[in-house]
């Protein structure tokens, strides 16, 4: 690995384009590294991931919105849209909206937590969708999704977004930049470029996490990924970007981050050096915020100790300060404790999902998530039973350098009117790398049966494993073969008013 050291640059010193993080991550790209046998079979399953929880979206509003907006975009020969017929593509960068905000809607896919915290697989749709448009094999969709991995997780690793409430999305655009370069064997040059422009435009607040959040939260990796496409062809057709888009005095470290005296380190694969981030990153087998996967674990395990839920006089939770300050109490958001909240506002109160999961003593992305669910009395109770507070140890744990110590849970105490204490604590989910049940092929495969189930036919189901699981071998042109077409008419998008995308 090279660390590269980057920090703010006064213009008069003309920071050469070499000395600059958008070059570094562009040259990587360009370099097109090899991806190994076992980088290949975890890309296998995400893109599987991205399929399972897309097609269980399908039929939600955001979803619906987006894909019609999707179709007002035909193009021939373009890329697909999840739930759609094989044959009705639209431009890449549609496909790449559509698609995004429907593998993003239910909170579901993988995930990587470091000084900042994002969804690696937001990347996937993009990359299919231009991969698709742009008649690419399957071992260069490899290449670019392994590539857009690797720059995510070292920008997450190295720069912490979330202290200076900027929304994660802003490392999920250079990302997806990077892995069209590698994907497309574009020249370190074009992709600089791409990569200036797509982060002048990725940075944005994190008020889409806070408060009444909205279904923007599945909106806004689409959109950056549909950016990130535009980027690129720009990019393509000479156009240069700002520079340098993180060095610069008026530039985002100078402006936006730690300020003009920050130095931060961004490690990336030396020349010829294999990409393996992805094997850091872990996916969810609970649709909820990842903070929530372990504690979910937990809660579940913990409801066969305590006989008589209406005995709890209060649940407390220890934990991180992310999650505490994050999904917890200490965000001091009334509308984590609303029954009225949104499903996006839920998925990220642990109060409300560890009512649900002692009550149910299980967690499902649907059934968890109703209006009557989040109404029913007992819950409501329960749930202002609930409070979060932060333990130094367990945010010394959630920061930890070392993946292998890194945790993400915490310690749960059930204490009853009679004074007894139900307790027990959990670093990791079940499903994590480190956690007693690490997922593999066999796990996402369930997954994905699970949630397209009566969804999609079991023939194309078959016929889309078997594509994702053969990816390297698919040869250009074939790549329409990782699309999934709904069993059902997928739900139009309709408030009774046309929007502009509707008028002919």
């Amino acid at each position: 690995m090279i660390d590269h050291e980057i920090r703010v640059h006064p213009s008069a010193a003309r920071l050469p384009r070499e000395a600059q993080l958008a070059w570094a991550m562009a040259a990587f790209a360009a370099g097109r590294p090899p991806v190994e046998d076992d980088v290949a079979q975890m890309i296998a399953c995400r893109i599987v991931d991205n399929a399972a929880v897309a097609v269980a979206a399908l039929d939600r509003a955001p979803v619906a919105a987006a894909r019609a907006m999707a179709l007002a975009h035909p193009r021939p020969g373009g890329a697909t849209v999840f739930g759609l017929p094989a044959d009705g593509t639209v431009h890449a960068e549609w496909a790449a909206w559509a698609n995004g905000t429907a593998v993003r809607e239910l909170d579901f896919h993988d995930t990587f937590l470091a000084a900042d915290y994002a969804h690696p697989a937001d990347a996937i749709p993009a990359l299919v969708a231009v991969a698709q448009q742009c008649r690419c094999s399957g071992a260069d969709l490899l290449t670019g999704i392994a590539v857009a991995y690797e720059v995510h997780v070292a920008l997450v690793k190295a720069i912490c977004l979330h202290k200076h409430k900027i929304d994660h999305v802003a490392h999920l655009a250079p990302a997806v930049v990077a892995g069209l370069g590698a994907l497309l064997a574009l020249p370190a040059e074009v992709i600089f470029q791409a990569i200036n422009q797509a982060v002048h435009l990725a940075f944005s607040t994190r008020q889409s996490r806070k408060g009444e959040i909205s279904s923007w939260k599945a909106f806004a990796p689409a959109a950056t990924g549909k950016s990130a496409i535009e980027a690129v062809d720009r990019a393509m057709r000479g156009e240069a970007g700002p520079s340098p888009i993180y060095e610069g005095e008026d530039s985002v470290i100078a402006w936006l981050l730690d300020g003009p005296e920050a130095a931060y380190t961004v490690a990336l694969p030396a020349p010829g050096e294999a990409p393996r981030a992805i094997l850091e990153t872990y996916t969810k087998a609970h649709s909820a915020e990842y903070q929530a996967q372990a504690v979910i674990d937990l809660a579940i395990a913990l409801r066969r100790d305590v006989e008589d839920l209406a005995a709890v006089r209060e649940v407390v939770l220890s934990t991180s300060h992310h999650t505490h300050t994050v999904i917890g109490t200490g965000a001091n958001d009334p509308q984590k404790m609303d029954p009225a909240a949104s499903r996006e506002t839920l998925d990220h109160s642990i109060m409300y999902i560890l009512a649900v999961a002692l009550e149910d003593g299980a967690w499902h992305h649907e059934a968890s998530y109703t209006r009557e669910r989040a109404s029913r009395p007992s819950t409501v109770a329960l749930w202002h039973k609930v409070r979060t507070e932060e333990d130094p140890a367990w945010t010394r744990a959630y920061r930890d350098p070392d993946p292998a110590r890194r945790a993400f849970g915490g310690r749960l105490a059930i204490v009853l009117d009679d004074g007894r204490v139900v307790a027990g604590e959990k670093r990791v989910a079940d499903a994590h790398p480190n956690g007693s049940d690490p997922w593999r092929w066999p796990h996402y495969v369930d997954k994905f049966a699970d949630l397209t189930r009566g969804r999609v036919d079991d023939g194309a189901a078959r016929a889309f494993l078997g594509a994702a699981a053969d990816l390297g071998a698919l040869e250009a042109g074939e790549l329409a073969r990782l699309h999934l077409a709904s069993l059902h008419a997928a739900s139009p998008s309709t408030t009774g008013r046309a929007a502009i995308f509707d008028y002919p």
